[in-house]
């Protein structure tokens, strides 16, 4: 196996304040950024807080920027970089910093508790649900997320305007209201929710501008805008302001 010196920049410090440190480290044929880390952690710098777990590319955790790029440590090989580059290892700039490169993403689940669950349909028990498979397939897509957060990091709505946190959900979580809005067993309409106008009026939908920032750095390929979010806007935009849409609930309403 043959190996050689890289040079590693990575960010030191706390909330209180940091700055990146120079580091040469020894790679190997085959390894991952994590692998590096977990290298210097264990021949220079012992007290290097970086967050991971199952270093499968599944459970989210090793979220960082990587030359200014949020990846994942673990999903990210030493092969992409040119030998006599330096790589850059920080940590989301859209969460504070705990330490080194683990930060607080705690924006990110109270946001998904003000997002209510699915509602199963009235006088259908677990097991009797009955959808056509291309109702399944439709939002099969967005159960791939692992949660890693580099769409919420990488969205310039969030990264750049913090004033706009409680406003807006962010992609992960306005495709998970694109998810049970598009879900045809979902009975939410009938305790009076109706998810897409919820999704403006509530959790920021109209932030979103489409650039496709957090489609182009999710690991699981998930098309987050083109299938999630650009839907979501139609659909919302057509009941807030289709004078057709809304003369048909209206006689929905009546009839009801």
């Amino acid at each position: 196996m043959s190996s050689y010196e890289a040079r590693f920049r990575v960010w030191r410090g706390d909330q209180h304040g940091g700055g990146l440190r120079d580091f040469t480290v020894e790679v190997n044929d085959g390894e991952v950024v994590l692998d590096v880390v977990h290298r210097l952690q264990a021949t220079q710098a012992p007290d290097l807080a970086v967050r991971w777990n199952c270093k499968a590319g599944k459970c989210g955790s090793c979220s960082a920027e990587i030359n200014g790029r949020p990846r994942l440590l673990c999903m990210t090989r030493m092969s992409v970089f040119d030998r006599s580059e330096t790589v850059t290892v920080t940590p989301l700039r859209a969460f504070p910093v705990i330490r080194d490169l683990v930060t607080d993403v705690g924006f990110n689940y109270r946001k998904a508790r003000e997002i209510p669950a699915f509602v199963p349909p009235a006088g259908v028990g677990p097991g009797e649900y009955r959808m056509f498979q291309e109702d399944v397939d439709r939002p099969q897509e967005f159960r791939k997320c692992i949660e890693c957060f580099l769409c919420q990091d990488t969205c310039h709505v969030v990264r750049d305007h913090e004033e706009n946190k409680q406003a807006f959900a962010g992609p992960r979580y306005l495709m998970r209201v694109a998810e049970l809005d598009m879900h045809p067993l979902d009975a939410a309409a009938e305790t009076g929710l109706d998810r897409s106008s919820a999704a403006r009026k509530e959790h920021g939908l109209g932030y979103c501008n489409i650039t496709k920032c957090c489609t182009e750095v999710c690991p699981e390929g998930i098309r987050i805008t083109d299938n999630a979010l650009i839907p979501l806007k139609e659909r919302a935009a057509d009941r807030a302001y289709d004078p057709l849409v809304w003369l048909g609930s209206k006689i929905r309403r009546r009839r009801s």
